[in-house]
């Protein structure tokens, strides 16, 4: 497969949060959308995640990423997530992008 049947212009995908805890608190699903392909250096920072990070940290990645059906960030302008959201946004953000590796691996292992 030639390197340029994979290259393509990022798309809006939406994600839900739908955990209990969430819906039960928020009193429905939350949603927000992430483009399925991620610039290197946001990638990376999102790889990076692991033990403890700073509130600061995890935001500004948020930033990056989240967006509205649009396309246009959510976090702007000082404005942020409450905590237990945050987190759940960025791991349904992390699972999703991870399994969007995952696809292509697949993809190219079978062409």
């Amino acid at each position: 497969m030639k390197l340029e049947a994979l290259a393509s212009k990022p798309k809006l995908i939406k994600i839900v949060v739908d955990d209990e805890k969430i819906v039960e608190q928020y009193n429905e699903p939350l949603e927000f959308y992430i483009y399925d392909r991620q610039p290197m250096d946001v990638f990376m920072k999102l790889a990076a995640l692991e033990g403890e990070h700073s509130v600061g940290e995890i935001t500004s990645l948020a930033n990056e990423m989240v967006m509205d059906e649009k396309g246009n960030k959510i976090l702007t302008d000082g404005n942020v997530l409450p905590v237990d959201v945050m987190l759940k946004v960025v791991e349904k953000t992390v699972t999703r992008l991870g399994n969007s590796v995952t696809q292509t691996s697949k993809t190219s292992a079978q062409s």
